[in-house]
């Protein structure tokens, strides 16, 4: 019998158990003004604060709650989620709030509270359960193992009845049926281990451009030329995703291809997903037009976000791109900047319980606010049926701003100031309301790709304020987050960093600190990223497949070691890996590191057809290998303003080094009296210019 026929029979035998009573035992008061107060308390994180004061006898996640679960032979329930998930908010009103579920759960099981931004490595074990189960993951997760951590059964939202009758036909099975239990979890476990675990490829690392064409032919299949992203609901931004496809059209003289990129890039910006008065990406559209957003907003998609419409405005001068990148900066600085420089991680969809409350309009409101204006607001974000929800209204846009200005008689200066003095009068009267949750811990990982989005939008505009927000990020991280060794730490509250760094977070910090030298040519940058890269390839590479683990090998407290091989909303950390390992092994001329990068590659090639979104991270390494990767050096006392005007240009296949000194293989010989530009291509360099102009034909 395969493993998911188990699973569906074992699922069976769980739905036709009898219920079994239960007493509370959550009688705990630590907190005089809380009728319960649980061991949650304690925890710094904003997710497994608002637990707390559950009834639930929650846990956090370590060895003393499976030591518990051991002693006293009782199931485990791993719950995960995040601070700013509706439905988990959802489940634990019905549910976790809920006294008699709270008893029930607090007899037969121990209950750990997981948040997953916290421990993705928890949360990658136990999603990947599920969706054995189930072919589908999602949050709130709710896991349940045996008391040594292996999963049983599990899924993601449950219905307070439904719930229930879970936990006593799971309390039943463990009770008169654990040997067939167990026998199922070892089964189960030995399928999370397998689970997209890859083994090394030994074949001709030989790519081309026809995989590629074969992989964005069918992807191209499922567009939706008319608004823009996939042709099905829900709808996430997946920048990754249109980073790649706009690199390949632009390679490749895709002209359908990067208007898809670009319909896909004005129907966001557009769109009810994008705060219209105060920047930022909610995380997803509920519908295909981009109108009804899943209202939380999360720093990562908006780091990359940033970077994406970055290089969009490189290559098409776009001033809604610029709007766009401005505008959420605008946000970033504003609601998601500690005073140390740090990035906060995200804002709930919910305020006042209801989701999007915050974000939409009534009216009247906007009829007594904008006064005479309001009629071309109206039209301008759609206070109209198109902008209808709920009985309120979704501010987003349809018209150009061409288009608008013709309508109401207005020249476009006319019509910007109108509307940024719109979105002041609104921006401030919505800042009275109460504000949605704010998730105030600190990621290392996403950290790493908001100074990356913040060092884009300084390649592509020049604007000194971006670098000085990169430069105070890198001021934080270095003091907190990354430790002499090259080790770091993974999470940051208060002062207190803590939990050790994944391959995410070394991966973004990689590119991060490429990204830092790229901009300033200080090669102390990437001295710390050589060491960095070497903690890695210590503690992390498994020397069978020549792929990463997520976790170090000194983390003994799980069930399985993954691989995170998907691209997704964020690319998979070993795409990211390879392209570190690219660009430093270009930089520092190491064939070592090319050749890791090479063999990652040769791992998935094989299966990048299949589904293009899945590996447009891995697809953007192998345009790397497969198109000329401009080594690009400019050395002389004019380095800065030469590197500025060749920024001007989208040219995603290059790399940039240089300054008025340095000790790169690739600079040797190449320090002058006069400010030089040369371009090269493995080693090999055309003849050496004095002008930008000069130098962009020998780029193309």
């Amino acid at each position: 019998m395969t493993a998911k026929n188990q699973i569906l029979s074992i699922l069976t035998l769980l739905l036709f158990a009898s219920c079994a009573n239960s007493q509370n035992n959550s009688d705990k008061v630590k907190d005089p003004n809380h009728k319960y107060t649980n061991a949650l308390i304690n925890e710094s994180s904003p997710y497994l604060l608002q637990h707390a004061h559950n009834p639930v006898n929650w846990v956090p996640w370590g060895e003393e709650a499976f030591d518990k679960a051991q002693l006293e032979d009782k199931l485990v329930l791993v719950s995960i989620g995040y601070s700013s998930c509706h439905w988990c908010h959802v489940m634990e009103h019905e549910s976790f709030e809920d006294e008699g579920v709270a008893e029930l759960m607090n007899e037969h099981f121990v209950c750990i509270k997981v948040d997953r931004e916290e421990r993705p490595d928890v949360d990658q074990i136990y999603m990947s359960a599920v969706q054995l189960m189930t072919g589908q993951g999602g949050w709130p997760l709710n896991c349940f193992t045996l008391p040594d951590g292996r999963p049983i059964y599990g899924g993601t939202y449950f219905p307070k009845n439904k719930w229930v009758e879970i936990l006593n036909s799971l309390h039943e099975a463990y009770t008169n049926k654990k040997e067939e239990m167990v026998k199922y979890a070892n089964d189960l476990t030995q399928g999370v281990n397998d689970y997209e675990l890859i083994s090394v490829k030994a074949e001709e690392k030989a790519f081309n451009k026809e995989k590629l064409n074969e992989m964005v032919v069918s992807w191209s299949r499922n567009f939706d030329n008319l608004s823009g992203g996939p042709n099905r609901a829900p709808k996430f931004p997946l920048p990754n995703n249109y980073d790649f496809l706009m690199h390949y059209a632009q390679t490749y003289h895709d002209t359908s291809v990067m208007q898809h990129v670009d319909i896909t890039l004005q129907k966001m910006a557009f769109g009810g997903i994008y705060d219209q008065i105060g920047g930022g990406f909610a995380r997803y559209s509920t519908d295909i037009n981009w109108k009804v957003p899943h209202f939380e907003k999360m720093l990562y998609d908006n780091a990359q976000l940033v970077s994406l419409y970055s290089h969009a405005y490189q290559r098409k001068k776009d001033p809604l791109y610029k709007h766009i990148v401005y505008q959420t900066l605008e946000w970033v600085e504003r609601e998601m900047t500690s005073k140390e420089g740090s990035f906060y991680s995200a804002l709930d969809a919910d305020s006042e319980g209801e989701e999007g409350k915050y974000y939409v309009w009534d009216k009247e409101e906007l009829k007594s606010l904008l006064g005479e204006d309001y009629e071309l607001i109206k039209d301008y974000y759609n206070v109209n049926s198109r902008g209808l929800w709920e009985g309120n209204y979704i501010l987003l846009r349809h018209q150009t701003d061409s288009s608008i200005a013709a309508e109401h008689n207005l020249d476009l200066d006319n019509l910007f100031t109108k509307v940024e003095k719109a979105n002041k009068i609104l921006l401030n009267k919505r800042d009275e309301r109460i504000r949605p949750g704010l998730d105030d811990k600190s990621l290392t990982s996403w950290n790493a790709m908001m100074t990356i989005g913040y060092l884009d939008a300084y390649q592509s505009f020049g604007e000194q304020k971006f670098l000085d927000a990169a430069i105070e990020n890198l001021k934080w991280m270095e003091k907190y987050q990354i430790k002499d060794n090259g080790s770091m730490y993974h999470s940051y509250k208060n002062k207190q960093a803590k939990i050790d760094g994944f391959l995410e977070d070394y991966a973004h910090v990689l590119n991060m600190y490429v990204k830092l030298y790229e901009v300033t040519f200080q090669e102390s940058h990437l001295s710390t990223a050589e060491k960095i890269m070497q903690y890695v390839n210590l503690h992390f590479l498994d020397q069978n497949s020549g792929m990463y683990y997520f976790t170090t090998d000194g983390d003994k407290n799980l069930v399985a070691r993954k691989m995170e091989l998907s691209d997704n909303v964020i690319p998979a950390s070993n795409s990211v890996m390879g392209i570190a390992l690219w660009k430093l092994g270009t930089l520092y001329d190491n064939q070592d590191y090319k050749d890791k990068a090479i063999q990652m590659v040769a791992n998935v090639y094989a299966d990048i057809h299949t589904y293009g979104p899945a590996y447009s991270n891995w697809s953007t390494l192998i345009m790397h290998m497969i198109e000329p990767y401009f080594e690009v050096a400019i050395t002389g006392k004019d380095w800065e303003s030469k590197v500025k005007e060749l920024n001007e240009y989208y040219i995603p296949n290059k790399i940039l080094m240089g300054g008025t000194e340095g000790n790169l293989p690739l600079l040797q010989g190449k320090f002058t009296n006069e400010t030089t530009i040369y371009v090269c291509v493995n080693k090999s360099c055309k003849m050496p210019v004095d002008n930008v102009s000069d130098a962009i034909p020998q780029l193309r």
